[in-house]
């Protein structure tokens, strides 16, 4: 019998105890105060063995000190073209918040496209997202509610979702493993809305490879998602592809402060902001590199839930595009 979640905080509190030096340092980072619920996660992530979860977090701890992540806020990607293309080609916002205070970020899985830059700005842009939310959002939400909170939600958009997102399935495969390793349970729920077809032909088969915990996260909603989303936030929270029924997502052709993929968006605006106020702060200390922010990542992907996922769906994808199993794929589509 496993230690029950008290006993595997205390145990794995003693030994986080003895971690001296840089990777103190970098963990104040990670758990901003929350020390508790960093441990929490860390133990849900590894069912609650103490002696994998300090492992699992160590790992992550010297991952970061390797990579200097504690420093990617102050690394802005330059040009801002090169920004702004990223942007437009990795399609991910803050929409708003939950009626408990979670932050809402709108991800446009299904036409992002990952091709106007290389991987590494790419998983630079995506890691800077993550700190922002684990360094400034989230904070500032605990602190407005008074309470911890230490999770988002995200609504994914798959409008646009084609066979080529197969061409994708490598670069979304190391951004999930960097979140699996280093930021575990950092979702609340999974919103999956506009599922075309095709969708609903990899849905049946990635959904049994999920951990049970996974699977609760997850929720595929009717159409838009809006009435369903209604219930957890406010119409002004709604991501911009959930306000009205029957629309999808477009990550071109709404511009704006009404688009949160946008870089005209405040989220963005501030984030960009952010990072460059930080780079001038760092810069008169030392100067800042040119170039991407080179990280490490598994490459090509090893094992775990999100390799097993992505071996599936591009085995799945290429039934599809080399036309087999289509039919059995649309009887059972419904």
């Amino acid at each position: 019998m496993g230690l029950v979640p008290e006993e595997a905080v205390k145990d794995l509190q003693a030994s986080m105890d003895k971690v001296e030096g840089p990777l103190q340092t970098t963990f104040r980072n990670v758990h901003q105060g929350h020390v508790t619920e960093t441990l929490v996660r860390f133990l849900k992530a590894r069912e609650w063995n103490p002696s994998k979860a300090h492992k699992m977090l160590v790992d992550c701890l010297n991952w970061r000190v390797q990579n200097d992540i504690d420093n990617i806020l102050s690394r802005p990607i330059i040009p801002p073209d090169l920004y702004r293309a990223v942007r437009d080609s990795q399609l991910i916002g803050l929409s708003g918040y939950s009626r408990e205070g979670l932050p809402v970020f709108a991800i446009g899985a299904g036409l992002s496209t990952l091709d106007k830059a290389s991987v590494h700005y790419y998983v630079q842009s995506h890691i800077q997202i993550n700190e922002y939310r684990d360094r400034v959002i989230l904070p500032d939400a605990s602190k407005k509610h008074g309470r911890p909170i230490t999770k988002c939600i995200k609504v994914l958009d798959m409008t646009g979702l084609r066979l080529s997102a197969l061409n994708q399935i490598k670069m979304l495969t190391i951004i999930s493993s960097i979140d699996d390793l280093n930021y575990p349970e950092k979702t609340e729920t999974y919103y999956i809305v506009n599922t075309p077809y095709i969708f609903s032909a990899c849905w049946k088969v990635v959904k049994p490879l999920l951990q049970e915990r996974t699977k609760r996260k997850v929720q595929v909603l009717p159409g838009c998602g809006r009435d369903e989303l209604l219930k957890i936030m406010d119409y002004s929270s709604l991501p911009h592809f959930c306000k009205k029924e029957g629309s999808g997502s477009s990550g071109h052709s709404e511009r704006g402060s009404g688009n949160c993929y946008s870089l005209d968006h405040p989220f963005h605006q501030q984030l960009y902001s952010y990072i460059n106020q930080q780079a001038r702060l760092r810069e008169s200390v030392e100067p800042i590199k040119q170039g991407s922010f080179h990280v490490d990542f598994p490459e090509p992907p090893g094992e775990g839930e999100a390799a097993a996922i992505a071996k599936t769906l591009e085995s799945e994808l290429h039934k599809c595009q080399n036309g087999n199993g289509i039919s059995d794929l649309k009887i059972n589509g419904d």
